[in-house]
């Protein structure tokens, strides 16, 4: 069910991408404000991650997300009838702000489920959502626009959200309460480090601003705060300037530039898959979670410097792959959730999987807007350049801060 919910999660923030191209004639936007346009989603919904966190650690996501998804599916359907960028860029912001619990929620169901050897895979067939929804939609999705508007992209995908939204309330429970868990299953759960009662439990000692000074003084959460930061960069270059650049830097058509953006989102797919099977792997061998999680987190990150390599070729299909070796890249290092789940006080999961996100999605808002304006008046290879340096920084944050990772303990209990 995640999966599903993080399809459409990835969908509605990459739908302006897709809809860009056509949308900038329409309402006469240049690069600059189609940057702003592209970075109010992240803005709204990197400044309420910490509020978005809190809220997880005391509504049981069998509501919250209810409620919240379809909310969102509404606005998404009302930009679809949006004729100003005052319109839109309203409407994004309000998105954003809808779905800023999202990722700290599945965070917390993720360790509600699953112990933690399991936890990286779980994480990674969950996050690989973000990429099948973009790499089997964005064709489709195109299509539509070409064959009717730019408005159709909107309206089908808030519908979908909708709709979806009641299948969630009717089927989501925690452990304890679904009938399709036994008394051995939760047992299994919390013997490995999971939390089996998870937003069930009635007493949680309550959050104050002290529990998130503590967070912030942790060397360990500065060091996969950056890495997140980088990882995030090139994840939202592909959620919102990739379909303009294959139109505007590579002459492709919308149908095409639809299709062919569709294969780096699969790479990246395997390249999740791939890490948190054999970042678990590592850890059923013995290896330390250190090591277990850092390898793909590394090495994805680097893969990902290699966007640059695009600003060397001319041929569609050598751009496509160069672009797919990078986004394989960001597949790889998306296990970073996972790792945050490790590392967390069991009772802030919440709040800390809320400040990553946080200081991880700024990267939501300065991507496309510092993107937009490196290639107002010229072509995309300045921000190539930008993305990969980004990326190198936040493979040398894991390698040089980031150090011994294990569960920290809570700061109630060190009072």
């Amino acid at each position: 069910m995640l999966f599903i919910t993080v399809v459409l999660n990835y969908i509605d923030r990459a739908n302006l991408a897709i809809a860009a191209p056509a949308m900038r004639t329409d309402l006469h936007l240049d690069s600059k404000q189609m940057g702003l346009l592209m970075s109010s989603f992240g803005l709204s919904y990197a400044l309420c991650q910490i509020p978005g966190g809190w809220l997880v650690d005391r509504v049981h996501p069998r509501v919250l997300l209810t409620v919240l998804l379809a909310a969102w599916s509404c606005g998404t359907i009302l930009t679809g009838f949006a004729s100003t960028l005052t319109m839109v860029f309203a409407l994004r912001l309000v998105i954003g702000i809808l779905e800023s619990p999202a990722y700290p929620m599945n965070a917390r169901i993720a360790t509600t489920w699953f112990p933690e050897r399991e936890r990286g895979r779980a994480v990674a067939f969950y996050i690989s959502g973000q990429f099948v929804g973009l790499a089997f939609l964005t064709p489709v999705l195109s299509w539509l626009q070409s064959r009717y508007s730019w408005h159709a992209i909107f309206w089908c995908t808030g519908s979908l959200g909708i709709l979806w939204a009641g299948v969630w309330h009717a089927f989501y429970r925690d452990p304890l309460d679904s009938p399709r868990t036994n008394a051995a299953e939760v047992a299994h759960i919390r013997d490995g480090g999971g939390m089996p009662e998870g937003s069930a439990r009635k007493k949680a000692t309550p959050i104050v601003v002290d529990d998130l000074v503590a967070l912030l003084n942790k060397r360990q959460l500065w060091g996969v705060y950056i890495g997140q930061f980088a990882v995030t960069s090139t994840l939202w270059f592909f959620l919102t300037w990739f379909p303009t650049y294959l139109v505007e830097a590579r002459g492709m058509s919308f149908v095409k530039a639809g299709i062919l953006a569709s294969i780096p989102p699969l790479a990246a797919f395997a390249g999740v898959l791939t890490a948190g099977a054999f970042s678990d792997y590592l850890l059923r061998c013995g290896v330390n979670v250190a090591v277990a999680r850092k390898i793909p987190i590394v090495t994805g990150l680097c893969l990902s410097a290699t966007v640059v390599t695009a600003n060397f070729v001319e041929v569609p299909a050598l751009v496509i792959t160069c672009m797919a070796i990078a986004f394989f890249g960001t597949g790889l290092s998306s296990i970073t959730w996972s790792l945050v789940a490790d590392i967390a006080p069991k009772r802030l999961v919440g709040l800390t999987s809320g400040v990553f996100n946080l200081l991880g999605n700024l990267a939501a808002v300065v991507t496309p807007f510092v993107v937009g304006h490196l290639v107002q008046g010229t072509d995309f290879s300045d921000a190539l350049i930008y993305i990969a340096s980004v990326a190198a920084m936040g493979a040398l944050s894991y390698i040089l801060v980031v150090g011994k990772v294990e569960r920290l303990q809570d700061p109630a209990e060190i009072a």
